[in-house]
């Protein structure tokens, strides 16, 4: 059961977390507006459309981005209040040990950490593709794919490779297409170039030949023009990578294994942001013990150091997470072991100052 003194702590936890929240996403959002007002203004964006369909979605988005950061300056902030008021010291001298005066602060964390992952994994999705829609449309501009040389694996034994894709006609030039069985060439088709046709839903596939490996032979058939179906579509190529912000975590796993499947060159990004999902609401726990273990003891400069000292603690967790991820997109480190690391470093540094917290 709650006592007297739990709902304290978490009324306080809560009430200190969501004021400072709304006030830096307010402040966030002046900012935004300021820097974007010429886009809206040359482009013609609606103000119905800006406030509902932009600014309503990016509030939700920021907020779980910098969650992390003010549930910490929160537990500093207040912690540090009750224990300059000498109220730490009333509570541990009443016979309540520091491990039970952990728990409301847990609870409240656990609350803050359902609602990061219902967030991130059902709320931004649908929002960040109202937003994106709305930023591709009035302030990025059309998305060219720019990449080389694009492989994927349509199948177990299809493979598909084109030169180059142009975006805004739907167009992959240098276009070919292998079939293996058992990792022997059957059928490989190359053409000049490869389009979709958005009233058939099908892919013409123009001044092609097809050779065939049989038992009996090679033999080779050509033409100019043929439609068919691939398990590939425009929106493959034509998607930037933060696309995958838009899927929840069902979808997220199931385009995962797609892309895997397909032999995907960006199959770590999305691994990142799927892990994120979960290793996010986990740091809630973590910072706030270590909150509440640094602002705990009453000291001489009173709450300016312990805030001085959760902001740096804070920011470089934030530090540690981008480097990390940046690691694991770019090179051999593991995904799932590079968004976990600032929560494992963080952890040991917690589990440390819990038993250097006064008791």
């Amino acid at each position: 059961m709650f006592t007297k003194l739990d709902r304290y702590i978490i009324k306080k936890f809560l009430g200190t977390f969501f004021y400072s929240l709304v006030l830096l996403i307010s402040i966030i959002i002046v900012f935004d507006i300021q820097e974007k007002l010429d886009d809206f203004m040359e482009k013609k964006a609606p103000v119905n459309e800006i406030i509902m369909d932009y600014y309503v979605n990016f509030a939700p988005y920021y907020a779980n981005m910098f969650m992390f950061l003010f549930i910490f300056i929160s537990v500093i902030f207040f912690t540090s209040k009750l224990a300059g008021n000498s109220e730490i010291i009333a509570i541990l001298s009443a016979g309540i040990s520091f491990r039970r005066l952990l728990v409301p602060y847990l609870e409240a964390a656990a609350v803050l950490a359902l609602l990061s992952y219902f967030l991130s994994a059902y709320v931004i999705p649908p929002a960040t593709e109202v937003r994106l829609k709305f930023e591709n449309k009035y302030i990025k501009g059309t998305y060219y794919n720019d990449s080389r040389n694009i492989h994927r694996q349509i199948d177990t034994n299809t493979f598909v490779y084109m030169q180059n894709y142009v975006t805004t006609s739907n167009i992959g030039y240098k276009f070919s297409w292998e079939k293996f069985d058992d990792k022997k060439l059957k059928e490989k088709l190359m053409s000049d170039y490869i389009r979709w046709d958005s009233t058939k839903q099908k892919w013409e596939i123009n001044n092609y030949y097809i050779r065939y490996n049989t038992e009996d032979g090679d033999s080779v058939v050509s033409g100019k023009k043929m439609d068919t179906v691939l398990a590939i579509l425009p929106t493959d190529f034509n998607q930037r990578l933060n696309a995958i912000e838009t899927l929840n975590s069902e979808e997220l796993t199931e385009y995962i294994a797609e892309q895997r499947r397909r032999g995907s060159e960006n199959i770590e990004a999305f691994e990142v942001e799927s892990y994120k999902r979960i290793a996010f609401p986990f740091a809630c726990f973590i910072l706030t013990i270590i909150g509440v273990t640094l602002s705990s003891k009453k000291v001489r400069g009173g709450i300016g150091i312990n805030l001085g000292v959760g902001l740096g603690l804070s920011f470089s967790y934030i530090l540690f997470m981008q480097i990390f991820t940046q690691f694991a997109i770019g090179s051999s480190l593991p995904p799932l072991l590079a968004v976990w690391i600032p929560n494992i470093l963080y952890s040991i540094i917690g589990i440390f100052l819990y038993f250097k917290a006064p008791k």
